[in-house]
């Protein structure tokens, strides 16, 4: 797999119009990891990644996407209008909800085309299931129960990659 943290770290640094300076103090993380993350020379622990994200204010996905993949975000909003409406009629479902989880709304396809409005709703509420559990994984993995939730994690991991058809 690709090492898109330094591309994205800058990215998101951009956008938020902060410094280095700035993001060593939201994070926590020293000045020698985020410059060596920038400039490619360091592959991030999750953990690092997981506290540069919290500071950021985006979820870690936002670190680990395809910077090339922004390129169909415009596409993909043009190709489900209606996901605009169900936010309109419906924004407490969007609450803490990041351009990433946007983009990944958008690009969804419903059965044999767009989303319909039903189908962007039921999107919307499987995508903030997801979301919580990852927000209490991330936790669990930073917790002295992290050995035991890698396990767990693993084991299942290989029961669904390994299940012959």
């Amino acid at each position: 797999m690709a090492n898109y943290a330094g591309d994205n770290l800058r990215r998101l640094m951009t956008q938020q119009g902060l410094t280095i300076d700035q993001v060593v103090e939201k994070s926590g993380l020293d000045m020698r990891t985020l410059k060596g993350i920038l400039d490619g020379t360091k592959t991030p622990h999750p953990a690092t990644l997981h506290r540069l994200a919290q500071g950021l204010g985006v979820p870690s996905d936002e670190l680990f996407l395809d910077p090339a993949r922004l390129v169909y975000r415009c596409f993909d909003r043009q190709t489900n209008p209606l996901v605009a409406q169900v936010v309109e009629s419906s924004p407490e479902l969007f609450l803490g909800w990041t351009e990433a989880d946007f983009d990944e709304l958008h690009s969804r396809m419903g059965t044999g085309g767009p989303l319909t409005v039903e189908g962007a709703l039921t999107a919307v509420q499987d995508m903030n299931r997801n979301r919580q559990l990852h927000e209490k994984l991330a936790l669990l993995l930073e917790s002295s129960q992290a050995e035991v939730i890698r396990a767990i994690v693993e084991v299942l991991y290989r029961q669904v990659t390994e299940r012959k058809p």
